[in-house]
C-alpha cells in the first residue's frame, strides 16, 4: 500500500486542516489502497512550541492587528534575497523534515500551508528528498513562502493565480490545476443561484472558528431587526454563544461548532446568504453553495489581500460598518441586477474549476509516477494537458 503525507502547519482548526481532510476523505471514497495520515511538523518538532506559537498568533491578530498585518506583509511578500536575516530557524525545522520523512516513509506529501511547502523546496534542490510533492492553496492568492521549485504539482484557486505562477515564478502550466479550494464532499455543490427561500430571508453569520472577529458589536446592531432572522455560527467562543442565548430574540439563533460537514452542508441549504470574513475554505463552500457573500469584517494578513481579490472578481458583497447591516442586506439581495452581476461572476469563477474526480486522478498521477525513471513527469504532463490545455 502507498502512503499519503498531508502536511498544514499547526494543531487549531483552520483552512490548511480542512482542505486536508477534504482531500483525504475523497481519496478514501477512490481507493481503499491507500495510507493517508495528516502531520504538524511544527507538533512533531515540539509541541510545547507549537501551542506556544498558536496562543502567540490568536493574541496576536486579536489584540495588535495592524502590527500583524505590516508582519504579514513584510515576511511573506518579502524577497528570498532580503529574508536572509529571518532564516535563522530553518536548520532546525529542515532537519526535523528530514527525519519526519525517514520515520514515516511517504510515497506522496501534499502540502496545505506554505511552510512545510518551502522546506521541502528547499531540501529537493539540495538531493535531500526524492519524494513527490503538491502544493494545494488554501487562500485565492499565493504567497512568497511557498515552496516553487521541485513541486511536482500546484493545485492553484484561480486562473489567475495560475497565470501569476507562470509569469513571475515560470512554473509550467501543465503543472498546474485550476481546482478553487477544495472544499469537502459532503459540501454538495448548487447549480444556480437560488430564490429566497423564506418571507424572511435567513442570514447564516460566521466568524471562524475561534469566535473572531467582532462579533459581538455586530450584533448588537441587529437585535431590532425587523426583516431578517440570522444564524449564528459561534464556533468554540461558548461566551459568544452564551451571550446570545441570553438575549432570548427569536431572530438571533446561535449555533455551537459544527465538526459535521453534513450538518454544514444543511445549514447552507436553509439560508439564504451568509455574512463571514474571506476565510478561504468558508468563502469557497459559500461559493459552491452559491450563496450571496456579505462580508463584515477581516483578520489581518491573509484575509485582507483575499477580501481585495474577491472583490475584484465581484464574488462578494462588502459591508460598510458606518451604514445599517440589515438595509444593506435588503438592498442588495433585492436589487436583481446587482444579484444578476453576481450570478455572472459567480458562473465564471465555477467555469474555470476541474471536478473532483480530476483533482483526485492528478494526486493519483503524482503518486505513481516513479521517481528517477526515465519517464518522470511524463504521465502527470499528459492527463494534465488532455484534461485542461496547455493555454
Amino acid at each position: 500500500m502507498k502512503k499519503i503525507l498531508f502536511l498544514p502547519l499547526l494543531q487549531m482548526q483552520s483552512g490548511h486542516h480542512q482542505v486536508a481532510e477534504a482531500l483525504m476523505d475523497l481519496l478514501k471514497e477512490q481507493s481503499d489502497h491507500l495510507i493517508l495520515k495528516k502531520m504538524d511538523l511544527l507538533s512533531y518538532t515540539n509541541k510545547s512550541l507549537e501551542k506556544m506559537i498558536s496562543r502567540g498568533y490568536l493574541n496576536w491578530i486579536r489584540y495588535a492587528p495592524e502590527t500583524y498585518n505590516i508582519a504579514y506583509k513584510n515576511f511573506f511578500y518579502m524577497p528570498d534575497t532580503e529574508r536572509q536575516s529571518l532564516k535563522w530557524y530553518e536548520p532546525l525545522f529542515l532537519k526535523k523534515m528530514e527525519q519526519l520523512l525517514r520515520e514515516e516513509n511517504p510515497d506522496l506529501l501534499v502540502c496545505t500551508h506554505g511552510f512545510p511547502s518551502h522546506l521541502l523546496s528547499i531540501l529537493k534542490q539540495r538531493g535531500k528528498c526524492n519524494i513527490p510533492v503538491i502544493n494545494v492553496y488554501t487562500d485565492f492568492f499565493v504567497n512568497s513562502v511557498w515552496g516553487k521549485e521541485g513541486i511536482e504539482a500546484h493545485l492553484v484557486p484561480s486562473q489567475r493565480v495560475k497565470e501569476t505562477l507562470f509569469k513571475k515564478f515560470r512554473i509550467p502550466k501543465h503543472k498546474m490545476m485550476v481546482t478553487g479550494i477544495p472544499v469537502h464532499e459532503e459540501i454538495t455543490r448548487n447549480a444556480e443561484v437560488l430564490k429566497t427561500k423564506h418571507e424572511r430571508p435567513k442570514i447564516l453569520i460566521a466568524g471562524g472558528n475561534s469566535g473572531l472577529g467582532g462579533m459581538k458589536k455586530l450584533l448588537e446592531e441587529l437585535k431590532p431587526s425587523s426583516s431578517l432572522d440570522y444564524l449564528v455560527l459561534c464556533g468554540k467562543n461558548k461566551k459568544l454563544y452564551d451571550e446570545i442565548f441570553s438575549w432570548n430574540l427569536d431572530h438571533i439563533t446561535p449555533l455551537p461548532y459544527l465538526s459535521s460537514r453534513s450538518a454544514m452542508n444543511e445549514l447552507y441549504e436553509e439560508v439564504d446568504a451568509i455574512m463571514t470574513k474571506p476565510g478561504g475554505v468558508t468563502v469557497s463552500e459559500a461559493l459552491h453553495k452559491r450563496l450571496p457573500i456579505f462580508v463584515h469584517s477581516m483578520l489581518p494578513g491573509q484575509e485582507k489581500i483575499n477580501l481585495r481579490i474577491l472583490k475584484e472578481q465581484k464574488l462578494v458583497f462588502v459591508l460598510d460598518q458606518e451604514s445599517s447591516m440589515e438595509q444593506q442586506l435588503l438592498s442588495v439581495m433585492n436589487d436583481r441586477q446587482r444579484m444578476k452581476v453576481w450570478g455572472q461572476a459567480i458562473d465564471s469563477y465555477q467555469k474555470e474549476l476541474e471536478s473532483r474526480e480530476t483533482i483526485v486522478e492528478t494526486i493519483l498521477d503524482v503518486l505513481n509516477r516513479q521517481p528517477q525513471s526515465v519517464t518522470q513527469g511524463v504521465v502527470l504532463q499528459s492527463a494534465i494537458l488532455h484534461r485542461a490545455g496547455a493555454q
